[in-house]
């Protein structure tokens, strides 16, 4: 007892000074101990001792840091978690993009890669070139910043120009070294890679949810995301995440700092790899190198071959051209790499059985069908449940419930029963049967000749098409309500508190308040904000009513040609035909529900609460500049979204298509352009980065902040 008083209190300035030099000795033993451990246990998966050890050490370093905080540092072991939940993350910019890769979905497009880079290499073309092959992991992409061998700065792939600074929880995760190994690394290295959920952990993490009765988790790769964007870097620390690198970005030597220099770097990615793996990192342990494409595809066959049998999901393998030196002669594409590419899994697809059909009512009264299924893991999600879309789509199928189905998912498409396995079909299996009454109002359920779709006919008197109308009207792309999301729309409607979308803009601050979990400051905050929304464009304020078949686009054609509601209002079939993308079945829907007395009520009752926008000037659209041709935006934008760069090309006449053909004029591809950017270049089709972009609109009297 004597001897720890002496330790840490001290008879004298000597006796102190010494202790202080020895305690600072033993907690730099400890640190190396315990940096050691996780390197062997995270990084070599081959732990040299016992947990029980590693805590004995751990406890050690932690008792002597709480009676002498001087000896506190960020990149001790005990620093992971620590700091308090942060209100909001700041954002961060990258000083190198961090880029996308264009996308391979066959072995024919892996070919044409290999052709295209050799194309472009031209005479400096190697015969044979390198490649590297990395498990493309299901995760966040994350950049960390080491200054001096210090972690300083974890964050977000974000748009791949900024980022969120997630900092304090990427150093809670323990395969992400605080302080790099060894001394051979550049003053400033910034490290890439993947955050991801391992199968084990993400099952131990769903036991948890449900011992606890919580919710579980969907999938690996949204348990990761949701764990990493925790404002409370404690809960981050609860999860099982790990992170495995697999580039760098920012590389800087300064040999004041470090003995390191700019020679002493590997000059290829395999090389930088091996010593990111020395420096603590992990290294996926199936990365290889071979030689030529046929070899890629090789690698390819043999890993999706032992897919299901590793320890995280991967949905695909990244391949990179080795060699640094070729990978700056290639450069990019419209900021992606020519040097990398993306060779994704096909669609998986899974057996399961078909429990139940049940019946859910749109807003617009569609009566759709929809699947109870015995959950299963395909794709990288557990699929619980399918939309059946209508009574065509069983009766092709053949589908009954009770039997057994093949589900398939690829990416982030919606998954989809694609056949019924007849062979396991059984007497109990029975037909699914339609209902002649809507399943939400009891009205009746009619079929339109030519339609596949049956509807409701109960409208707003039905208390799913009113809730769906209302959650239509304020969504981002209508009206942009903010805070008025679903549960507090099914809240409103079931107190009686709204009825027309009118009612919205009459709602009583008091009554706001006193619903469950609202408050004061978020009452004010939805009053706000719907005061905000009423002053809106009419093209929004056309496409929040909720008109059938009268998307976006349709709504910005109208709004367009006529430049005002009265002029709207006079509009017959034959008129509105005249407008581009407008057909006889939504010319009919359009004038139907604007003849309506109640939905003219609607209308005006909303203007009369105060909604208004400025008439639309109406243009000679065979004047406009880009009258005629038609373009594509594929990729991320930096300086406006994709939405914003539709409406200034459609300002100017151009028509903006989903997908690339012989027919597109012009492809403006941001970072991240995939497969429809590759489509481009194998049709000839133009292709313009975003600077092209802005300075085309620029020639045409569009100014972008």
């Amino acid at each position: 007892m004597s001897e720890q008083i002496g330790l840490f209190g001290g008879e004298s300035e000597d006796a102190a000074n010494q202790t202080q030099d020895d305690l600072k000795a033993k907690v730099a033993e400890l640190h190396s101990q315990l940096n050691q451990y996780n390197y062997q246990y995270y990084v070599l998966d081959d732990p040299s001792v016992p947990d029980s050890e590693y805590d004995r050490v751990f406890h050690e370093l932690k008792a002597i840091e709480q009676a002498h905080p001087e000896f506190v540092t960020p990149d001790s072991p005990t620093q992971r978690v620590g700091d308090q939940p942060l209100p909001e993350f700041e954002s961060v910019q990258h000083e190198l993009p961090m880029l996308s890769l264009d996308n391979a979905f066959d072995a024919d497009d892996m070919r044409s890669f290999e052709t295209r880079l050799k194309k472009f290499l031209g005479a400096d073309s190697p015969q044979s070139v390198e490649y590297v092959c990395e498990p493309k992991l299901d995760g966040i992409a994350v950049s960390l910043l080491y200054e001096n061998g210090l972690l300083v700065r974890g964050a977000t792939r974000g748009d791949g120009s900024r980022g969120e600074n997630i900092t304090l929880n990427v150093r809670t995760i323990p395969s992400i070294p605080l302080r790099l190994r060894g001394t051979d690394y550049p003053a400033r290295l910034e490290v890439r890679g993947e955050v991801y959920m391992p199968k084990k952990g993400f099952e131990r993490l769903n036991e948890k949810a449900d011992e606890a009765g919580e919710k579980r988790f969907v999938n690996p790769r949204n348990a990761a995301a949701g764990s990493l964007r925790q404002l409370d870097p404690k809960l981050t620390a609860q999860r099982p995440l790990e992170f495995c690198c697999y580039s760098v970005g920012i590389i800087e030597f300064d040999t004041d700092v470090t003995d390191m220099v700019e020679t002493d770097w590997p000059d290829n990615h395999f090389d930088v790899l091996n010593a990111l793996s020395a420096l603590g990192f992990i290294t996926n342990t199936e990365m290889a190198k071979v030689t030529g494409i046929e070899q890629c595809l090789d690698y390819y066959q043999a890993l999706s071959q032992k897919r299901d049998q590793l320890d995280y999901e991967i949905d695909g393998i990244v391949f990179k051209v080795n060699n640094f030196a070729l990978q700056q002669q290639l450069g990019f594409v419209s900021r992606a790499p020519r040097w990398a590419i993306a060779h994704k899994f096909p669609a998986q697809e899974k057996m399961t059985q078909l429990l139940d059909v049940e019946f859910q009512v749109g807003r617009t009264g569609a009566i759709t069908p929809v699947g109870r299924l015995d959950p299963v893991f395909v794709g990288g999600v557990t699929v619980s449940n399918v939309t059946l879309h209508n009574k065509d789509e069983i009766e092709r199928l053949s589908l009954r419930v009770g039997d057994y189905v093949v589900v398939r998912r690829a990416g982030d498409v919606i998954p989809q029963v694609v056949s019924v396995v007849m062979d396991k079909r059984t007497q109990d299996c029975r037909e699914v049967v339609f209902p002649d009454r809507c399943p939400v109002c009891n009205s009746d359920v009619e079929r339109v000749e030519g339609e596949a779709v049956a509807r409701c006919t109960g409208g707003l008197v039905c208390d799913a098409q009113k809730k769906e109308a209302f959650v239509h009207f304020a969504s981002r792309k209508a009206m942009d309500i903010d805070g008025l999301g679903d549960k507090l729309i099914d809240m409103l409607v079931e107190k009686n508190m709204i009825n027309r979308l009118a009612d919205l803009f009459r709602l009583d601050r008091q009554k706001l308040i006193e619903l469950e979990r609202m408050g004061e400051k978020s009452a004010d905050n939805l009053l706000q904000s719907l005061e905000s929304s009423k002053n809106t464009t009419f093209a929004k304020f056309l496409y929040s009513l909720g008109i059938r078949e009268v998307g976006e686009a349709t709504a910005q054609n109208l709004a367009k040609s006529f430049g005002s509601l009265d002029k709207l209002l006079e509009a017959s079939v034959e008129t509105l035909q005249e407008v581009d993308d407008i057909g006889p079945i939504v010319a009919e829907h359009i004038v139907h529900f604007l003849d309506n007395e109640a939905n003219q009520s609607a209308i005006s009752d909303l203007i009369a609460v105060g909604v208004h926008w400025p008439d639309v000037v109406v243009v000679d659209e065979a004047s406009l500049p880009l009258k005629g041709l038609t373009y594509v935006l594929t990729g991320s934008l930096e300086l406006l979204s994709r939405s914003e760069g539709k409406a200034k090309l459609e300002s100017l006449g151009a028509k903006v298509a989903g997908s690339v053909s012989k027919k597109t004029s012009c492809v403006v591809a941001g970072p991240g352009a995939g497969s429809k950017l590759t489509k481009a270049q194998d049709l000839g089709v133009d292709v313009i980065d975003e600077e092209a972009f802005i300075e085309l609109l620029k020639q045409h009297g569009i100014e972008i902040e």
